[in-house]
């Protein structure tokens, strides 16, 4: 009964770590569906046919290569927090206290291998650091300083990315207006045939300016959200590690550098 319950409640675990790819998949589905209807009502072709800049294009294609990566970084952080929990389950059980490192990665001391991954790592310099200063407190804030740096890197392609797009858009918009502006520069007179193409080239310019703020606007809202749902997945990641190793490393390692296990 006992390993039922265990099988079934470790796939509801994995689940839930994958719960930010989940949120990637469902909010890009909104938005393929947000596209597809402004396609089906011409939107989409009218934006691409009045901004001749094409600053319009170069934000989406932006916009797509970035959440891509975002979904990269989602799905390795996701497999992390599973790696990490079937390790803390390995740790919690093993039946003898204690770490080695080995060429072939971080074991417990009855060889149980941990599984690779973000913990496992930090454990392995957890290990090395014990074995180097011979005994003693064993302070992990540098290493977790530099592991969060190192999970923050993540993301921050995503947050400038975000920012750039917002600065797209106002350069767009400064070109629309620029655009705008040009043909009353060029009036001579104003009777009708003077006036109408002035008024067309206005018309014009003020579709490239609001085109590419609506479209450099939206892109990073979504982009902001996404990276927002990996944040959450790395903050959970580094409070795991944090808890698994202050919990069962720590003092594991402290007790075997001095001599009591």
């Amino acid at each position: 009964m006992a390993d039922v319950k265990g099988a079934v409640l470790a796939p509801a675990a994995e689940a839930r770590d994958f719960a930010p790819v989940l949120r990637w998949i469902l909010l890009n589905a909104m938005v393929a569906i947000a596209l597809l209807a402004l396609w089906h009502f011409g939107l989409v072709q009218a934006m691409f046919a009045t901004d001749h800049t094409r600053i319009s294009l170069i934000i989406l294609a932006i916009f797509a290569f970035t959440a891509l990566a975002c979904l990269y970084q989602t799905v390795v952080t996701s497999q992390e927090l599973v790696a990490a929990r079937k390790a803390r389950e390995i740790i919690a059980k093993a039946r003898m206290p204690g770490f080695r490192v080995t060429s072939e990665g971080v074991t417990t001391a009855d060889g149980q291998l941990l599984p690779p991954g973000t913990l496992t790592t930090h454990i392995g310099n957890l290990v090395i650091k014990a074995e180097k200063q011979n005994g003693g407190h064993i302070d992990q804030t540098l290493l977790l300083r530099a592991l969060a740096d190192r999970l923050r890197s993540r993301e921050k392609l995503g947050w400038f990315i975000s920012e750039a797009l917002l600065r797209l858009a106002l350069l767009g918009t400064a070109i629309g207006f620029i655009l705008m502006l040009l043909p009353i520069a060029q009036i001579t007179s104003f009777d009708a045939e003077t006036l109408r193409p002035a008024l067309t080239g206005m018309t014009g310019g003020m579709a490239i300016a609001l085109n590419v703020t609506v479209t450099g606007i939206a892109t990073a809202l979504v982009l902001k959200l996404e990276y927002y749902f990996l944040n959450k997945a790395i903050a959970e990641l580094f409070d795991l590690v944090t808890e698994i190793t202050e919990i069962y490393v720590i003092p594991t390692l402290e007790q075997g550098s001095n001599g009591e296990r």
